[in-house]
């Protein structure tokens, strides 16, 4: 193996696989691609030294040893033992194991790291070599091991463990900030043009400090590794150790040359203790006199002075039972009442875990990014202050109308605690609950931050144009106050009635995009493009049914569209075949595959007529444990295929995908045509057991009647 055939693994937080990309992108890494959880590519290991020396976002750098089975124990160890460790570990090389992951067979994550130590240990004594020793307690080479479902990823972790532990920081005070994270904060802030361009910074909850501290690396070139040893790695026998020198002695001078170009740097807290920890911290990042720190209440700061542009980034407290905790909310009133008057014409970024706090500011957010701090959601809203300060607004624009904007709020404070509790990103907050505003609004919390789909359910006719227009208009001003929006982040269509064959036609040419998170799956949505988004909400349960206990199964998705369903039934282990005719949702679905990290090569997917392609496989003696089959209700193929009236046709389909059940399999039979009658006696004919499961199905955020769609369990009898 030559010095560029490396296949390494970089490990980020949720949500942030973009920014590492990019990131590594400008160290020099080439071919960085995004997956589940972190960024890959291939290379030399001088560059991914670099990255462990420079990634300020990065969680770890793993080099990558191999991958396998790992069902049960056995598998588990047959994996590790079949793994080339003799070119990295000699018998004098300490090492210890950090596993994550479990599955039904492996549960206990200490267990499963004792069996890869032994899977380790058996290799060298299968190749009659003296097996090093582990070494928990001390300085070692770190051995990482990644389970998801039966599949394991096992590396080796040439940055010496979590990189975000930067070395600076020694008090843990209550609910810290990872420096990762911080850096993530201020990248998405725009804190580094904000610096090139001479622009202060201030942090009027600095906490510990780690947003100032990190603010003040990113100015002075300052690696965030610097002050970091990565232990261990010197123990790995392919540590290039004069590599690592000249890359550190390089970081040395550039820190040296970049702290004469520091910008102001302000932070305070009311907590005295807090700004004795920040400037520990600060002085251990060698930014002693750098930065200037005050104790104090934020209202009683006058600001930065003269300094007429910079970043104003904080992360105030968060509060608890936040519906009975109005002091928390009145501090975020007055931190927008002060901001505004105390550095006018600044960007501002607010990082929370409540977008009722971020509402609270009273000001109109230019972008809102979601991101988790450790496992709780977070908001972090981004604002322009105007040049001249302005009194606070916190009243409803005049586009906007009450009886609306009253709804639409208790409606997304009980939908979105629904959601939280069901790790749902996409969800229905409205849905024509006024008569006078016939609207479907969709919520869909992407990585890349929060993006609001609004379906006008068209007007009759005898409603005027203009009315229509002004009702389209006030419904986007409320939506977008109620969410803290830009305009551009609302996107209305109009729902009219369809043609046949048109229900997914090409709307626009822009495509605003999303990557939100359902089931496990990181799923790719467009909000412009066409009237449908990738996903259908509704189906959600049908989904997460489809994929429950599906590990080892054979699944089929006919009419799978863009593969959601398969997604997350291959990330439970199944198996998948996916049919449809569209070779756009079928590079969607590859798409959403490469998402999760899933190589859409090891899955089958066809491009064909699902009736034609159902013929095919009966006459393969195909068999499957779970089929999903979800027609569209009316369509003609443009490409000379059948028509299909689901009606007429549903029985002739049943039957053609049933035929193709293993002996204990079972059918989910979908459809969203209103007024649709199954022929359950023609089917019970034919041999086959049908159970309506709608109301087990259509989720909580579609409580309307009739129901969005109807759905039947079909089994043989």
């Amino acid at each position: 193996m030559s010095d560029t055939d490396h296949a390494f693994f970089a490990a980020v937080p949720r949500n942030l696989e973009g920014l590492l990309r990019d990131e590594l992108t400008a160290l020099g890494v080439v071919g960085a691609r995004e997956t589940r959880a972190g960024v890959t590519w291939q290379g030399d290991v001088a560059t991914a030294l670099r990255a462990c020396l420079w990634s300020r976002l990065a969680s770890r750098v793993l080099l990558t040893l191999g991958s396998g089975d790992a069902a049960d124990e056995q598998a588990l160890l047959a994996c590790v033992r079949a793994l080339p460790w003799e070119a990295h570990l000699t018998a004098d090389t300490p090492f210890v194991v950090d596993f994550t992951g479990h599955n039904a067979s492996l549960r206990d994550s200490r267990h499963s790291a004792r069996v890869t130590k032994d899977g380790i240990r058996a290799r060298f004594h299968d190749l009659g070599l003296e097996a090093p020793t582990a070494n928990p307690g001390g300085e070692a080479l770190r051995c990482n091991v990644r389970l998801s479902g039966s599949h394991a990823s096992v590396y080796i972790d040439i940055g010496g463990g979590a990189l975000h532990r930067r070395g600076y920081r020694r008090a843990a005070r209550e609910a810290p900030l990872k420096e990762n994270l911080a850096a993530a904060l201020l990248v998405r802030a725009g804190w580094p043009a904000v610096a090139e361009r001479g622009g202060a910074f201030a942090d009027p909850f600095c906490g510990a400090g780690t947003l100032v501290v990190e603010a003040a690396m990113m100015a002075a070139d300052i690696a965030p590794g610097l002050h970091r040893e990565p232990s261990g790695t010197r123990f790995w026998r392919g540590f290039p150790a004069e590599t690592w020198r000249a890359l550190l002695e390089e970081a040395r001078e550039r820190a040296r040359d970049g702290l004469h170009r520091l910008p102001p740097l302000f932070a305070g807290d009311i907590d005295p203790e807090a700004i004795r920890v920040a400037r520990e911290n600060a002085v251990r990042a060698g930014l002693e006199g750098r930065i200037t720190f005050r104790t104090g209440d934020v209202q009683d700061w006058a600001g930065p002075g003269d300094v007429t542009a910079g970043l104003l980034i904080t992360n105030p407290p968060w509060g608890q039972r936040l519906e009975t905790n109005r002091p928390v909310e009145r501090l975020y009133m007055a931190l927008g009442d002060w901001a505004r008057t105390a550095v006018p014409g600044w960007r501002m970024a607010v990082f929370t875990g409540h977008s009722q706090l971020l509402a609270a500011l009273g000001l109109r957010a230019d972008r809102v990014y979601r991101f988790h701090n450790a496992r709780l959601p977070a908001r972090l809203g981004l604002y322009t202050l105007a040049a001249e300060p302005a009194a606070p607004q916190r009243t409803a624009t005049a586009d906007a109308p009450a009886d609306l904007v009253n709804r639409l709020r208790k409606n997304l404070r009980h939908r979105r605690r629904w959601a939280r509790r069901e790790g749902v990103d996409a969800f229905r907050v409205y849905d024509a609950d006024l008569p006078e505003y016939a609207f479907a609004v969709d919520v869909y919390n992407g990585e890349e931050g929060v993006c609001a789909h609004v379906a006008e359910y068209a007007p009759p006719e005898k409603i005027a144009p203009r009315k229509a227009e002004r009702r389209r208009r006030a419904a986007i001003a409320a939506v977008a106050e109620v969410l803290e929006l830009a305009p551009e982040a609302v996107v209305l269509k109009i729902r009219r009635r369809r043609r046949t064959g048109s229900q997914y036609e090409r709307q626009g040419e822009h495509a605003l995009e999303r990557i939100v998170h359902e089931g496990g799956a990181r799923l790719r949505v467009n909000l412009t493009e066409r009237l449908d988004t990738g996903l259908f909400l509704d189906s959600r349960g049908i989904r997460r049914r489809l994929a429950d206990g599906a590990d080892g199964l054979q699944v089929l998705n006919l009419y799978c569209y863009t593969g959601s369903a398969t997604v997350q039934a291959a990330m439970a282990g199944a198996h998948t075949t996916s049919v449809d005719l569209s070779r756009t949702y079928l590079a969607w679905l590859r798409g959403n595959m490469g998402l999760n990290g899933i190589d859409p090569a090891s899955h089958r997917i066809f491009r064909a007529d699902c009736r034609e392609w159902l013929t095919e496989a009966a006459e393969r003696g195909e068999r499957f444990d779970r089929v999903l089959l979800d027609p569209p209700s009316v369509s003609r193929s443009r490409h000379g295929g059948t028509s299909l009236d689901i009606q007429r046709d549903h029985v002739e389909l049943i039957e053609a995908a049933s035929a193709l059940l293993a002996p204990a399999g079972v059918l989910y039979f979908v459809t969203n045509r209103v007024r649709f009658s199954l022929d359950g006696p023609r089917l019970g004919t034919l041999g086959l057991v049908t159970r309506e499961i709608t109301s087990e199905t259509v989720p909580a955020d579609f409580p309307r009647r009739p129901p969005p769609h109807r759905s039947w369990l079909v089994s043989r009898a």
